[in-house]
């Protein structure tokens, strides 16, 4: 039997009150299970690769009924605990950014945010484990979630196992009086697969963004920028094999551009380029770009075939209504062959 990707990460309820309020005159407030982690376990059972999840929950009717839901969709939910008192939330109007100001979140106390360091037997967690995900949304809730991602990176790496890092910057979340620069270096350093953007870069690991790149600039001045922040990446963080950047730019009424790009063996691959008029949903398509390039790796994909198939999985994510996408590679790379550029 294959060992399994593990993702690891806190699991969220996702609840989308409609911007004009009718949710209080309907009663209806839609809501969708969700996380970061979770959102790349499913693409990976989706797409057939053993996919397992590792997270904290309490043990409650609710949390019981979600990972119920996890596992029938193919994804191993044996190394879950239960413990703590509550299931972190985020509120977020549909169609809206994690970015965007609207955003709310209520993870205060949740069975997540309340582990704490030297509580997990690794071994027990990571038996069977080829590959870890996990993402920078962790390390942002409080110090103890830090201290228990470097516990992560750190029993990942002792059993060689690859380590797969996105660097998904939510400032809302990074309230406990410490930056991301102060935290992200030290797990990076264990990382074989850094994805993000140049932004993100910057923020998160101290890989400057220079000043005369914005929205104006042309795609040929960001390809050349990715080129130089991961080769910067690769420098500052030498076990990093794989450095992935995204580029999606909302023009309002003009729609949405998307693309990416991968550095690796000294050499930057972009993918192909798309464009839509309008979008379903924002959440989720960073988290099925990794899940792409993670199935990629699995299944020995050259370079540029992994990288159109993440970037078409992504893009199409951002017209299915939910956290985690529910397309099967060959509806992708139908999307792949046929798509009209």
């Amino acid at each position: 039997m294959k060992k399994a990707v593990l993702s690891f990460g806190e699991l969220l309820l996702r609840i989308c009150p409609d911007t004009g309020g009718e949710w209080l005159q309907n009663n209806t407030l839609p809501f969708y299970v969700g996380g970061a982690e979770a959102n790349v376990a499913t693409a990976l059972a989706t797409w057939g690769i053993p996919s397992a999840y590792f997270t904290a929950l309490p043990e409650n009717l609710m949390a019981r009924q979600v990972t119920g839901y996890l596992q029938q969709r193919n994804i191993d939910i044996s190394r879950v605990l239960y413990q703590g008192q509550r299931i972190g939330l985020y509120f977020l109007p549909q169609g809206k950014d994690l970015k965007n100001a609207g955003v709310i979140y209520d993870r205060d106390h949740s069975s997540f945010s309340e582990l704490q360091p030297g509580s997990i037997d690794w071994d027990a967690v990571l038996t069977d484990v080829s590959w870890l995900h996990f993402s920078a949304i962790s390390p942002a809730l409080n110090s103890p979630a830090a201290a228990i991602c470097e516990e992560a990176v750190k029993a990942a790496a002792e059993r060689k196992i690859t380590i797969s890092l996105d660097l998904n910057y939510r400032p809302k979340l990074w309230q406990y009086g410490v930056a991301p620069i102060a935290v992200m270096p030290r797990l990076a350093e264990y990382c074989d697969v850094i994805m993000g953007n140049l932004w993100a870069a910057e923020k998160m690991l101290g890989i400057p963004v220079d000043p005369s790149i914005s929205e104006s600039s042309t795609k040929e001045d960001y390809l050349q920028h990715a080129a130089r922040t991961s080769e910067q990446i690769k420098e500052k963080f030498p076990k990093a094999g794989l450095v992935a950047n995204t580029f999606r730019f909302d023009k309002g009424a003009s729609g949405i551009r998307y693309y990416t790009t991968l550095w690796a063996d000294k050499q930057l691959y972009h993918s192909a380029e798309y464009f839509a008029d309008r979008i379903v949903d924002k959440v989720g398509s960073g988290d099925c770009y990794m899940a792409g390039l993670i199935y990629g790796r699995y299944k020995n994909l050259p370079l540029q075939e992994m990288l159109e198939f993440a970037t078409a999985a992504a893009f199409q994510k951002l017209f299915i209504t939910s956290d985690a996408t529910d397309q099967k590679v060959a509806e992708i790379e139908k999307f792949i062959q046929t798509y009209e550029r």
